[in-house]
C-alpha cells in the first residue's frame, strides 16, 4: 500500500524562495497528499503568493497562518501540523529547494515507531541570487553551484545502511535539522507538538526530538536521501538563542515527554 503524507512548509515574508521551494514540489517522483504553507504573519504577497499556486498545483494547497507576534515557529508549526490530514508529517522551510526524490526517500523511511532527520546542502550566495532574480531554480545549476556536496550524494541502499548508525554519538543524541524532519501525527500528538514557549530562534527542533526519544520512538538519520537545497540568506537574530539552551537542558534534565503549550489547543475538542 502506498503511503502518503502531508508536507508543511514554514515561511516568512520571503515570497520568492516560497515559490521556488512549493515549485520543487511539483517536480516530485512522489507526490505528497497535501503542502500546508506555516505562515509565521508574512504580509499579503505571501497569501497572493498560496492563491496562484493553488491554481496551478496538482494537490491541495492550505495556508494556515497566525498574526506576525516576532518569530513563533513553534506555533505556526503546530497550527499547521493540527490540520495534516494524513498519518505521517514531513516538514521543510520555506527557502529549501527539493531534490525530485525527496518525498520518495522520506516515505520509504518512514517506519512506526521512529522520527526521521536529514541534512541540507547549501547553496552560495551567488548562485542564491541568481535563482531567485531568474525565479527558477534547474537542477543541473543548483549542483554545480553546491557546499556540503557529501550531503549531495544519492543512494538508497547506503541511506538504510547509515539511517541507525549516523550521528548516535552521545554529542550528537538530540541533533536534528527542523528544516528536514517527518514524524508521524500519533506521535506528535503524544508529546504535544511544538513547545511554544519556545520563541525566538533555536532548539525547538532538538527539544522535540528529546520528548519523542523520551517516549521510546527513535531517531533515524536520513543521508544519502532526502536531499534538500538551502538557498542563502543572512543568519537570524539569535537573541534567544540562551534561554532555549537552558529550557532544552531543562527538557534533558526532566525526561520531559509532554510540553504544556502545544498542539492541543487547535485541535477539535
Amino acid at each position: 500500500m502506498q503511503k502518503k503524507c502531508s508536507l508543511i512548509i514554514t515561511t516568512y515574508n520571503w515570497p520568492e524562495a516560497l515559490e521556488l521551494s512549493v515549485r520543487s514540489v511539483f517536480t516530485q517522483t512522489v507526490m505528497p497528499s497535501e503542502i500546508i504553507i506555516a505562515d509565521d504573519g508574512s504580509r499579503t504577497a505571501t497569501k497572493d503568493l498560496v492563491e496562484k499556486l493553488r491554481k496551478e498545483s496538482p494537490i491541495p494547497i492550505k495556508h494556515a497562518w497566525h498574526e506576525d507576534k516576532g518569530f513563533r515557529l513553534s506555533a505556526i508549526r503546530n497550527l499547521a501540523m493540527a490540520q495534516a490530514e494524513e498519518p505521517y508529517i514531513i516538514q521543510i522551510d520555506g527557502d529549501i529547494i527539493l531534490h525530485p526524490r525527496f518525498i520518495d526517500d522520506h516515505l520509504h523511511m518512514a517506519e512506526p515507531g521512529y522520527f526521521v532527520t536529514g541534512s541540507r546542502v547549501m547553496l552560495s550566495q551567488e548562485l542564491s541570487k541568481k535563482i531567485l532574480d531568474k525565479h527558477d531554480a534547474s537542477y543541473s545549476e543548483i549542483i554545480m553551484g553546491s557546499k556540503n556536496l557529501f550531503n549531495h550524494l544519492h543512494s538508497r541502499t547506503l541511506s538504510r545502511f547509515l539511517s541507525r548508525r549516523y550521528k548516535t554519538s552521545r554529542k550528537n543524541m538530540y541533533y536534528v535539522k527542523g528544516c528536514n524532519m517527518a514524524f508521524w501525527k500519533k506521535d506528535i500528538l503524544q508529546v504535544n507538538g511544538y513547545d511554544e514557549t519556545f520563541v525566538g530562534w533555536g532548539r525547538e527542533d532538538s527539544e522535540i526530538a528529546i520528548r519523542l526519544m523520551n517516549c521510546g520512538i527513535k531517531k533515524k538519520f536520513l543521508k544519502m536521501g532526502g536531499i534538500e537545497y538551502h538557498i542563502f540568506h543572512p543568519e537570524s537574530k539569535r537573541d534567544r538563542e540562551a534561554e532555549n539552551t537552558r529550557m532544552l537542558q531543562a527538557s534533558i534534565d526532566e525526561m520531559k515527554m509532554r510540553c504544556e503549550v502545544g498542539i492541543d489547543q487547535y485541535l477539535d475538542k
